[in-house]
């Protein structure tokens, strides 16, 4: 999360007469994050986050998040759909943005989780996995492979303004990967971005799974090494955990059989994970603006951990 567009009380207070939910009482900016503006909002009736859509997401993309989201509410999944107005419509315009007003859930995100809360969150994951089984819609993954090159190619050698030799290291690295990405490995909607910071904790339970504007059509098994790149390391990538990746495929496999081909695949497809979230942080490292409320992420933790991927293939054994 993080806030882009700035919105003044008096448009808040405004927007929110479109919704049974209570007058304004208060709101704040959310600094962390990179993709949208956020901000959570207190009414005199309850408590919700306002997130006001950026450029990297397309507003031809919200229908397909929104009914995500949808589906996996129904499902008794611990997401949160957004708050539909008085005319039944959830996207709204905000400050010249789409926006939407989102149902707040309590619990945390945990800095350093312990093996029993990777499980638990893995396992929902998987639940995840399940509950979209039947779930029409599609979309392009935004940040899929296809995409990497291009965003490398377009940074070019800025990115050694980062960290001498990085466009070659990431090169050489990405090479490899598109020469064995799979193809014939199961899709699915999957989460594409399930960070520590996206999934909120009470205890060793999982209160809810959040911050969908990744999610896509994509190889599940990817959103699962995404996870292990995600969860396993320390936030310098330096030091990996075995405890906690191994309490994440265990959760996983605990509601979602992984095949032989798709657990073979991880090594890759933890390298690939790297590689995406690299480039991202590096892009957004590079072209951040000044007087925006974000933090900003360093993209040579995720140089380090696809260090580490390439040098220990047995992670996932």
């Amino acid at each position: 999360m993080a806030v882009y567009t700035q919105v003044s009380a008096e448009a808040l207070a405004a927007f929110l007469t479109r919704y049974d939910v209570g007058e304004l009482v208060s709101a704040k900016g959310i600094a962390e994050g990179v993709e949208n503006s956020n901000y959570l909002v207190d009414t005199t009736a309850a408590r919700f986050i306002l997130t006001l859509y950026e450029k990297r997401v397309s507003a031809d993309d919200l229908p397909f998040f929104m009914a995500l989201l949808d589906h996996l509410a129904d499902k008794g999944l611990p997401v949160p759909p957004a708050i539909k107005d008085r005319g039944g419509v959830e996207i709204q315009e905000l400050a010249g943005r789409p926006a939407c007003l989102i149902r707040f859930l309590t619990g945390v995100s945990v800095s350093h989780p312990t093996p029993a809360q990777a499980h638990a969150a893995a396992r929902a994951m998987a639940d995840m996995h399940m509950a979209v089984a039947d779930f029409a819609p599609t979309r392009a993954n935004s940040m899929g492979i296809a995409t990497w090159r291009p965003l490398l190619e377009r940074m070019g050698a800025d990115m050694d303004a980062i960290d001498p030799g990085l466009f070659a290291r990431v090169d050489a690295a990405l090479r490899e990967v598109e020469a064995a990405w799979p193809a014939t490995l199961p899709v699915g909607a999957i989460h594409a971005d399930l960070f520590p910071d996206n999934v909120l904790m009470l205890g060793d339970t999982v209160s809810g799974l959040i911050d969908f504007y990744f999610a896509c059509t994509d190889v599940r098994a990817y959103d699962l090494a995404i996870m292990h790149s995600a969860w396993t390391f320390d936030a310098t990538g330096r030091t990996a955990d075995a405890a906690i990746g191994a309490a994440l495929l265990a959760g996983y496999a605990d509601g979602a059989a992984l095949s032989a081909a798709e657990r073979a695949a991880l090594p890759l497809l933890a390298q690939g994970a790297c590689i995406r979230f690299l480039l991202s942080r590096a892009w957004d490292w590079l072209h951040t603006p000044a007087d925006a409320l974000v933090m900003r992420k360093d993209p040579l933790a995720y140089a380090r951990r696809l260090d580490w991927y390439r040098t220990h293939p047995g992670a996932f054994a």
